[in-house]
C-alpha cells in the first residue's frame, strides 16, 4: 500500500517477444584483457620530445609530443619581458616541427637548463593547464546552453 502522499502505481509487466533458451547454468570464463589499476610513477621525455607517463602496473602512455619552433632571424624577435618573445617582421615566419628534425635540435630530458627550471616538471604543468583550460571551456559552453534554455522558457 502506498505511504502518505504517494499515489498508486499500476504496472503491467509484458515479457512477450523475449526469448529464453534451455541451457544448463554455467559460469563463463572471463579473462582480463587490460591493466590492473596503477599509480603514476614517473614522467619522462624522449629526445624526440614525446612525453611518457609510466605507471606502477607496468603501463606506459604517450601523453603528447613537444614541438620546437625556430625563426630565420632569431635576433629579430622582440622581447616582451619575463623571458618571453614575440614574432616580428624582422624575425620572419616561425618554423615548427618535432625535435631532432631539420635544424631544431634534440631535447635533453632530466637536465636543468641555465635558468635552473626543471623542463619535465614545467611540461607536465603545461599539459595539466591545457586540460584544465579545455575543461573550463566546456563548462562555459554548457553554462551558455543552460542560460539560452532558460531564456527560451519565458
Amino acid at each position: 500500500t502506498p505511504g502518505t502522499g504517494a499515489g498508486q502505481l499500476n504496472l503491467t509487466l509484458d515479457v512477450a517477444g523475449s526469448t529464453q533458451y534451455g541451457e544448463k547454468f554455467a559460469l563463463r570464463n572471463f579473462q582480463q584483457d587490460g591493466y590492473a589499476s596503477g599509480k603514476l610513477n614517473e614522467i619522462s621525455v624522449s629526445e624526440q620530445g614525446v612525453v611518457f607517463a609510466r605507471y606502477s602496473n607496468g603501463d606506459d602512455k604517450a601523453l603528447g609530443q613537444v614541438a620546437l619552433t625556430n625563426f630565420n632571424n632569431a635576433q629579430g624577435l622582440q622581447s616582451t619581458g619575463d623571458n618571453m618573445w614575440v614574432e616580428t617582421f624582422a624575425s620572419g615566419s616561425p618554423r615548427t616541427s618535432a625535435p631532432d628534425s631539420s635544424d631544431l635540435g634534440k631535447i635533453q630530458a632530466g637536465a636543468l637548463e641555465s635558468s635552473t627550471v626543471d623542463l619535465t616538471e614545467q611540461l607536465v604543468n603545461m599539459i595539466v593547464a591545457q586540460r584544465n583550460f579545455q575543461a573550463n571551456s566546456q563548462m562555459l559552453s554548457t553554462q551558455d546552453q543552460v542560460t539560452q534554455t532558460i531564456i527560451n522558457i519565458r
